[in-house]
């Protein structure tokens, strides 16, 4: 029986060490549970007496187990929320609108706060932005002009060069496609300013 609780302490290590490095998350009690078909209460003994011998620990709240590869690993790396297409009428951040989250040093990025969004189109080419690729992006809303903005317009999101056309008066968005043209609006939302550009190379 201690060899088989041993072996369901190391399982469960395991388990929510791959469900954060995979979503970002811990799992939940009830979660654990589920994985291993046991019951909540079991799961909860089971965590306490891992935290009486230092296989990892628990704060209390509802995702608040952490283990020693968890901490080992968070030392200098923050977890950036993946944000593909945006469910209209929701913050850009909401949960429904996170992919999945992808961890970062911190070192690459600097002060500030960031989130990751996925690119789609073609319409940034020329900035060195494919179809595709994580764009990280600094939340801010501001920007000077010439900085490359995730701007929120009715509901949806887009990636462009930002202008003030002041001959117009409005703010004018460059696609880096030279075979798009230019957009005018009165106002745009922006949410925060392009950095850096994560990609695959064939």
């Amino acid at each position: 029986m201690r060899s088989k609780n041993s072996d369901l302490m190391k399982s469960i290590v395991e388990f929510i060490n791959k469900e954060y490095f995979d979503n970002g998350v811990t799992p939940t009690m009830q979660e654990i549970a589920n994985a291993f078909g046991i019951s909540k209460g079991c799961v909860s003994n089971y965590i306490a007496e891992m935290q009486e011998k230092g296989l990892l620990e628990n704060n209390g709240s509802c995702r608040g187990i952490r283990t020693k590869m968890m901490e080992k690993i968070q030392q200098g790396v923050e977890y950036l929320p993946v944000v593909g297409s945006i469910a209209c009428g929701t913050p850009m951040l909401a949960e429904q609108n996170i992919e999945t989250y992808l961890p970062i040093p911190t070192d690459f990025l600097g002060a500030g706060s960031y989130f990751i969004l996925k690119a789609y189109g073609e319409s940034m080419i020329n900035a060195g932005i494919d179809d595709g690729d994580m764009v990280i992006v600094r939340k801010q809303e501001t920007a000077e002009e010439g900085q490359i903005i995730v701007a929120l317009i009715d509901g949806e999101t887009t990636l462009k060069r930002y202008y003030l056309d002041e001959k117009r008066k409005r703010i004018r968005l460059h696609p880096e496609n030279d075979g798009m043209d230019d957009m005018y609006f009165k106002r745009v939302d922006i949410q925060g300013i392009a950095i850096k550009v994560i990609k695959d190379l064939f």
